[in-house]
């Protein structure tokens, strides 16, 4: 009888001791992984978009990610949905979040592009672009060009002349740069360049 008394005591000690983790299980919250899930309808499953009016996230430095989600949540940043979206997440959430982009790996499907004008904004990615987009435009901490779809990148650097999205450190005195030696074709030649990259 009391070995029962004392298997008793332990089952019921191990359930209490069970219950009481339960609370801090429940706050920690959904993984990175979970959250990303959410982006997965414009952005692809692994950040890998399949859409060319959304730009691909996948390998992207976290920071870079985090630092883009708090432009939207603070309305710096132009925007149809993402300012609304960026503010349900929480600044935790969003490193979550971005560490799981981080570790993805880019898939990029080919597009349509003009090799001349690709070949001369090759030349203007080399001489205003490549100190800050390494490796023609390559996942890193400045974001990612090489392979974006050409649609986005049209639309985004529209914003930025149209002074709709606040430029980053350097890149508009590049940027004037490159329209100053190539005119008016300077952003589509920079854009069919990264557009053709795979």
């Amino acid at each position: 009888m009391q070995r029962d008394d004392t298997m008793t005591k332990n089952v019921r000690n191990l359930l209490l001791a069970v219950l009481a983790l339960l609370p801090g299980a429940a706050l920690a919250g959904p993984s990175g992984e979970a959250l990303a899930f959410t982006c997965a309808g414009c952005h692809g499953t692994d950040g890998s978009s399949v859409g060319p009016s959304m730009p691909s996230i996948a390998g992207m430095d976290p920071e870079v990610f985090v630092d883009a989600m708090k432009a939207y949540q603070a309305d710096k940043r132009n925007a149809t949905i993402m300012n609304r979206i960026a503010r349900g997440y929480s600044d935790e959430q969003l490193k979550d979040m971005g560490w799981f982009f981080a570790k993805q790996r880019l898939h990029l499907t080919p597009q349509k592009h003009d090799a001349a004008l690709a070949a001369r904004g090759a030349r203007l990615h080399e001489k205003h672009c490549e100190k800050c987009h390494e490796n023609g435009g390559r996942p890193g901490d400045a974001g990612t060009l090489a392979g974006q779809w050409m649609p986005y990148l049209d639309h985004t650097m529209a914003d930025f002349l149209s002074g709709k999205r606040d430029w980053p450190r350097k890149m508009k005195r590049k940027v004037d740069a490159a329209i100053a030696e190539e005119g008016k074709q300077a952003i589509p030649a920079l854009i069919h360049y990264y557009g053709s990259q795979q």
